[in-house]
């Protein structure tokens, strides 16, 4: 058992402060972080919580799992590792065989098929 926790449905309007009280009253909080969206400044609506054991970890799972705060009801569960993603595809300057956009040999493809090409004997 980790004594880092995940904590989903937050209210947009919550911010490290608040979870960090709202979770010392199951014992000392090393960490509280609500995840924000880089852009913007926006909260994402989750974010993790660090307990000082893995015993007030459990107590606080206990305690905060379903409970509301600004009308919306916590999703508190241990905080798993992040997972993998898998490689980002497609878009401007790669991802497909054939050159992203435009092909690979530079040339613009038209949607109605291969351009015309000479044939080896020079004629179409």
């Amino acid at each position: 058992m980790g004594n880092k926790l995940y904590v989903g449905n937050l209210p947009y309007s919550v911010r490290d402060g608040d979870l960090e009280q709202a979770f010392s009253a199951y014992g000392q909080v090393a960490s509280a972080k609500v995840m924000m969206e880089r852009d913007t400044g926006r909260s994402k609506g989750f974010g993790f919580v660090e307990m000082g054991s893995d015993g007030e970890a459990q107590a606080a799972i206990a305690g905060m799992h379903g409970q509301s705060m600004g009308g919306r009801s916590l999703v508190v569960n241990e905080a798993r590792p992040m997972e993998p993603r898998p490689p980002r595809s497609g878009g401007f300057g790669g991802g497909r065989r054939e050159g992203g956009y435009g092909g690979g040999d530079g040339q613009f493809r038209s949607p109605y098929g291969s351009p015309r090409r000479r044939d080896d004997r020079g004629g179409y």
